[in-house]
Order: structure tokens, then C-alpha cells, then sequence
């Protein structure tokens, strides 16, 4: 009899590190997915340059745009095929505990719109998504108007221009390689998130009050301080919003997010262009740190409501007193029945 006790208890250890291990790759795939992400925006800032030099010819400047269009649309074609052919419309086993949670809800309480309406009355996601959306659409602005800053103050540096957007976005694939690494092994995404904020803002500080110097390197080292904590933000408010948001899927907090950076990037991008054409490009470099600045005191207000860390808890609690699950993610999902308790809007079974 003992030893049937011992076997179950040596069963339930291996599966309990074969469930960390799952976590830890979802994590390292995650952060791979943000890298090739970035990827793509640091080839977005290298290529056009190359493809479509500053020349008076408007008949040659339309051709040399008409080829970086088609081009770009015969690489789009081509993923969408791929996409088509080989995606899978979902994992054959739930890839994170959000998902085995959602599995186990019935479909009208596991609506987008409840879903949405839910996140909505959750207020440090509220505050995330306010930062979140600071803090990536002074991103969005600084990447639109790039050129333009170059130009004016290194006249004919339209291809260093693009390399120096590729610079800010390798930059910040290193930061977001090391601060994920950073949060697997910390956990503490709330002081992460503010240290990386505060930096944010001190970078674009250094950026602002350097770039009028008259030396191309000094702006290269500027945007690539910048770059490490600016693009290195974005991985880190997808894992708060996580945290905070579960069991809440995780598509749907994130698309919050980006729809949010979205509009603040918009709006960032067309008032600093008034603010440059009116005051200068110090003036208008000014006006976003203002903004990293407010972005960064209402990421210290956020509540560190890290659910998703209770769970894993609660699961190796319940894995332990069950004895051996049939799934690793079994034992998680009757976390459920709390934020029901919690959540009025959660129909209790």
C-alpha cells in the first residue's frame, strides 16, 4: 500500500515539472513569436528606403513605389497561402490554462461580447490598456516620423534614417528577449513593467536633447537605448494583461491592447507632425516624453492582480490532493468556479 502511495506521489512530481516545462516553452515560443514580429517592422524600416530613393522624378518615384506595393503584395499572397494550407484551426491539447478554462464554459457565458464587457469592468486591465496604448503609440509616431526627424537635421541620410529604425527595433528584440527571460524566472511583472516604462521615458529624454548634435553616431546609440525599452515594452504588457485578465482568453485582452496602441498611435502621429510643423522636432519629441511621463505614473497605480500566478497555485495544490490527473491542464480548470464566485456576470453551474 505504501508503495502504491509513493508511486502515485513520484507520478504526480513528474507531471508537475512536465506542467512547468509547458509553461516555460509557451513562454520561450511567445517571446520567439514577438521577436519575428519585430522582425518584420526592422525589415519594414530597412527595405522601403532602399526601394524608393529620394529623387524629383515624380514619374520614377510613382515606379519605384509601384514595385515596393507589388512586392509587398506577393509576399502577402504567398503567407496567405501558406497560412491557408498548413494552419491548424486549433492545438489537438489546450495551449494554456485560459483555454482549458474556456473549454469548460458553457457558449453563452463564453461569448466575445461577455468577454469583452467582463475585461471592461476589470480596472488595473483598464489601466494596462491606457499605459499599453501611451506607451506603443509613441512607438507608432516615432517609426512614422523617423525620416522625417533624420532629414532635418542630416540632410540626404534617408537610407541611415531606415537604419536607424532597424537599429530601434533589434534593440528592442534583445530587450524583449531578456525581460521575458527575466519574468520566467522573477515573476514580478508589475515592477518589471515599471522599471521598463520609466526607462522607456528617460530614453526618449536622451533621444530628444541629443539628436540636434550633429553626430549620426550619437543618434544611432540614442535610438538604440530607446529601442531596447521601448519595443522591449510590448511582450511585457501582453504577459501583465495575462496575469490580470485570466482566465479571460488571451486573444481577447490582447486585441484590447492593440486595438488601443492602435488609436493612441494615430492620434500621437498626427498631433506631433502639427506640433513639428508648428515648433520644431525638439517640440514635438517633447510631446510624446510628456505622454511616456503620464504613462508611466498610471502603470505604478495598476493593482498587481497576478491571476494567472494564483492558479498555477491553486492547480499544484489540487494536482497534489487529487493524486494523478488524467491532463496536466485538469487541475486548473476548476479555478473556474472562484472567479465565478467573484464575478456576478459568471453564471454559477
Amino acid at each position: 500500500m505504501r508503495l502504491d502511495s509513493m508511486d502515485n506521489v513520484k507520478k504526480v512530481m513528474r507531471r508537475e515539472k512536465n506542467r512547468i516545462a509547458a509553461q516555460k516553452s509557451r513562454m520561450r515560443q511567445t517571446q520567439k513569436a514577438d521577436s519575428l514580429h519585430l522582425l518584420g517592422v526592422a525589415t519594414g524600416f530597412l527595405i522601403p528606403p532602399m526601394l524608393v530613393p529620394n529623387v524629383d522624378d515624380v514619374d520614377q518615384l510613382a515606379h519605384h513605389i509601384s514595385v515596393m506595393f507589388y512586392g509587398t503584395a506577393v509576399v502577402a499572397t504567398v503567407l496567405f497561402m501558406l497560412v491557408m494550407a498548413f494552419f491548424q484551426e486549433k492545438p489537438d491539447v489546450p495551449p494554456t490554462q485560459a483555454q482549458v478554462v474556456a473549454c469548460s464554459m458553457s457558449a453563452e457565458y463564453y461569448s466575445y461580447g461577455a468577454s469583452i464587457l467582463r475585461l471592461l469592468r476589470n480596472a488595473p486591465f483598464i489601466l494596462l490598456i491606457i499605459s499599453y496604448g501611451l506607451n506603443v503609440g509613441c512607438f507608432y509616431a516615432v517609426g512614422t516620423l523617423l525620416n522625417r526627424m533624420i532629414i532635418a537635421h542630416y540632410p540626404g541620410q534617408e537610407v541611415n534614417a531606415g537604419r536607424i529604425g532597424l537599429t530601434i527595433v533589434i534593440a528592442g528584440m534583445v530587450g524583449s528577449l531578456i525581460s521575458g527571460m527575466w519574468l520566467d524566472r522573477t515573476k514580478t511583472y508589475k515592477q518589471t513593467t515599471l522599471a521598463v516604462y520609466f526607462m522607456t521615458f528617460v530614453g526618449m529624454l536622451v533621444y530628444t536633447f541629443t539628436l540636434d548634435l550633429g553626430h549620426l553616431w550619437v543618434v544611432f546609440v540614442t535610438a538604440a537605448s530607446l529601442g531596447f525599452f521601448m519595443t522591449g515594452y510590448l511582450p511585457l504588457g501582453f504577459e501583465f494583461a495575462v496575469e490580470l485578465t485570466y482566465p479571460e482568453s488571451e486573444g481577447t485582452s490582447s486585441g484590447l491592447l492593440n486595438c488601443s496602441a492602435q488609436v493612441f498611435g494615430i492620434i500621437f502621429t498626427i498631433c506631433q507632425g502639427k506640433v513639428m510643423d508648428s515648433f520644431g522636432i525638439q517640440a514635438g519629441n517633447i510631446f510624446l516624453c510628456v505622454f511616456l511621463l503620464t504613462g508611466t505614473i498610471v502603470t505604478g497605480f495598476i493593482k498587481s492582480d497576478l491571476r494567472r500566478q494564483q492558479a498555477n497555485k491553486l492547480a499544484e495544490t489540487v494536482a497534489v490532493g487529487s493524486g494523478p490527473p488524467a491532463r496536466n491542464y485538469e487541475a486548473t480548470a476548476s479555478i473556474s468556479s472562484l472567479h465565478k464566485a467573484k464575478d456576478p456576470l459568471i453564471p454559477i453551474d
